[in-house]
């Protein structure tokens, strides 16, 4: 099979011929039919994430039929369409597993990462952790529901705790992937929305525009009214401190990424009146069991950029520089 191989951190992948995996007890083999370029995977890419397991097929947006099941494997049939996420498989034993709380799990494997992932025309996942996708969406549009759409998801539960109701405003800082899933969502839920965007970027602000939001402009600039809630997915630390000026008191600024630049200091004044900060790790199954569920009906859809998988360096190349618009998406046929 065709793969893109990560040879070691901030080296460009390989395009490479490698066997088509088998799948051990509990998992199943998956042909690939799209892959989203997420930034994490440019998080591992440019060495940030450093622990990944080398060579390394990154990739974890992952859609594809299943095409082999192995022993002990039930309830995941071949030639289902499933999606494959970050979280790729979990112990069940630590304390974080024991609590319903997996996605913190102390020994837990990801999905392009410290597995294999999807960059690839075939992939192994634990079949535990492969969602069954129906009603038979477009691959490419599909895959960046996989971790744009679960992590936006679960960053926009965890900015829920601040407010009260319908009305209230939410900021969302740096408008790409996942805040372009997240910020329909929202708007389905009656949020007001304040969108954050690298300052002069025009084409970032007339997008966030197009999806709703009644406010757009750079992140150095202050917003016409106070935000109950901030989701930060833009890798600049610098930006918290920016939320939290803007956000209302008892609000919460949600720090989405896996990865951040260092957060400078900032005063007390600017967290007081019960303002507060919260990081979102990775995923559960039950998030994507939820937002699945959900993404039709709100509908969710999703902004794509096709490429082949030989493609991949220049995605991410675009991905880094700012200069995609939703997210770019491998495709193997």
């Amino acid at each position: 099979m065709r793969a893109m191989v990560m040879d070691a951190p901030n080296t460009p992948l390989r395009l490479a011929e490698l066997p088509v995996p088998r799948p051990g007890p509990g998992e199943v083999l998956v042909k690939v039919a799209a892959c989203g370029v997420c930034r994490t995977d440019l998080h591992v890419v440019d060495g940030e994430l450093t622990e990944p397991n080398l060579p390394l097929v990154p990739g974890h947006e992952i859609v594809g039929h299943v095409a082999a099941t192995g022993d002990g494997v039930t309830g995941v049939d071949v030639g289902k369409l499933v999606g494959i996420p970050w979280l790729g498989w979990t112990c069940g034993e630590c304390r974080y597993c024991r609590k319903g709380q997996e996605n913190l799990c102390e020994r837990a494997l990801f999905t392009g990462y410290t597995r294999d992932g999807g960059y690839a025309e075939y992939t192994v996942a634990d079949a535990r952790y492969c969602f069954p996708l129906t009603g038979a969406p477009d691959p490419a549009e599909a895959a960046p529901l996989l971790c744009a759409g679960l992590i936006g998801y679960r960053s926009l539960r965890m900015a829920r705790p601040s407010i009260e109701g319908k009305g209230d405003i939410l900021g969302i800082y740096g408008f790409g992937a996942a805040a372009h899933i997240v910020a329909q969502v929202a708007k389905a839920e009656g949020w007001r929305l304040f969108a954050f965007v690298k300052p002069g970027d025009e084409a970032a602000i007339d997008f966030a525009k197009s999806l709703g939001a009644e406010w757009a402009g750079g992140s150095d600039e202050t917003p016409p009214e106070l935000l109950d809630a901030a989701i930060i997915y833009a890798p600049a630390g610098p930006l918290v401190p920016a939320a939290l000026k803007a956000t209302a008191p008892g609000g919460r600024v949600v720090c989405a990424g896996i990865y951040m630049s260092e957060i400078p200091a900032f005063s007390y004044d600017i967290l007081w009146r019960e303002r507060s900060i919260h990081s979102v790790a990775n995923l559960t199954r039950a998030d994507g069991e939820e937002f699945l569920a959900l993404a039709p009906q709100v509908p969710v859809t999703t902004t794509v950029e096709r490429m082949k998988l030989e493609e991949a360096n220049e995605a991410l190349a675009r991905l880094r520089d700012g200069r995609l618009t939703g997210a770019a998406v491998l495709t193997m046929a």
